[in-house]
C-alpha cells in the first residue's frame, strides 16, 4: 500500500511582514488575502487576490467550499503566494489545504493582515479604520 504524503500545519511555512513585503515589492510574489469579502474591503494590500477561505453564516464560519477551484481559476500551482487572513489562523489552514491541492510555493504571512497594517504598511489611516477586530490578538495591537 502507497503511504499518502498529506500536509499538516507543521508543513506550512510562514513568513513575517517584513519579509512578506520584500518578495511582494520584488514581484515574484502574490499576495493571497483569505479574509471574508467584508474584511477586504474594509482595507488591503493594493495588489491582493481576494478569496476568502471561511464565511460567517448564522451558525458559525464555514469553510468556503469553492476556495481550491476559485484560487485555480487565478493562480498556477507552481506560483508563490504569500497567504494572509487577519491573525494568521485562517491563512495557516489555507496554506494546508493549497499544499494538499498540489501547490508548491505558499506561505503564511505570521501575524495576518493585522501585523501589516502594524508595520505602518497600510497607509497612514489610523490602525482602528483599518483592521478587524479579532479576538485572537493581544489588544494591546
Amino acid at each position: 500500500m502507497e503511504k499518502t504524503n498529506t500536509k499538516t500545519f507543521e508543513d506550512v511555512e510562514s513568513v513575517d511582514v517584513y519579509t512578506a513585503k520584500g518578495l511582494l515589492t520584488i514581484g515574484h510574489h502574490r499576495y493571497l488575502d483569505v479574509r471574508t469579502n467584508e474584511e477586504f474591503a474594509k482595507s488591503h494590500f493594493d495588489d491582493a487576490l481576494n478569496i476568502p477561505y471561511m464565511f460567517k453564516t448564522d451558525e458559525g464560519r464555514i469553510v468556503n467550499p469553492d476556495f481550491l477551484p476559485q484560487v485555480a481559476s487565478v493562480c498556477k500551482k507552481d506560483d508563490n503566494l504569500i497567504v494572509a487572513c487577519n491573525s494568521g489562523g485562517r491563512a495557516t489552514r489555507a496554506c494546508v489545504d493549497l499544499l494538499n491541492a498540489g501547490y508548491e510555493h505558499v506561505a503564511n504571512m505570521e501575524g495576518g493582515y493585522s501585523a501589516w497594517v502594524d508595520a505602518g504598511f497600510a497607509g497612514d489611516k489610523p490602525a482602528a479604520e483599518l483592521k478587524t477586530a479579532c479576538k485572537f490578538r493581544p489588544k494591546d495591537n
